[in-house]
């Protein structure tokens, strides 16, 4: 595939089915991590425009900054805390409408005003989580967390 995506307006989910399969496309047969999550969040920050879109992976005891697109960022975050920490422990998607209402939010840049993490598992197990952030409050919903667990599943065989 050529490295150009082909992201047609119109509603959220329709962007999402356009994306995905060609960040599946993009991505396979490419065997280096660092390079597919690259890509990964470079897809997602085109295609949506999100303040800032990466990847956190699991070493020891913490999340290190992997892969993004966006302005500088927190570069580890422990089990538990933030949003990201907070959905390693509990192995699960979190939406956050309100960053400030969030409790334990880490503040990496007082632009963001709402967030999405999903968890990227292998083999049953949180080896990573991808981290979506928005200058807009209330920006993710169901859709967002429908095809972003949907591309997470997919990127834990990348692993």
């Amino acid at each position: 595939m050529a490295e150009e995506l082909i992201i047609h307006s119109g509603e959220k989910s329709e962007i999402y089915k356009d994306l995905i399969p060609q960040i599946k496309a993009l991505l396979d047969g490419e065997k280096n991590l660092m390079a597919n999550l690259s890509n990964c969040s470079a897809a997602l920050h085109q295609a949506f425009k999100f303040w800032w879109v990466g990847f956190y992976l699991v070493e020891g005891d913490e999340l290190v900054l992997g892969p993004f697109q966006g302005p500088i960022a927190c570069t580890r975050i422990t089990k538990g805390k933030g949003v990201c920490g907070t959905s390693w422990g509990e192995n699960r998607t979190v939406v956050v409408p309100d960053v400030d209402q969030f409790p334990g939010h880490i503040a990496c840049s007082s632009a963001s005003r709402s967030e999405i993490v999903v968890p990227i598992r292998k083999n049953d197990v949180v080896v990573a989580v991808l981290d979506v952030d928005s200058e807009h409050l209330d920006h993710f919903d169901e859709t967002d967390a429908t095809y972003l667990e949907e591309l997470c599943a997919w990127l834990g065989n990348k692993f």
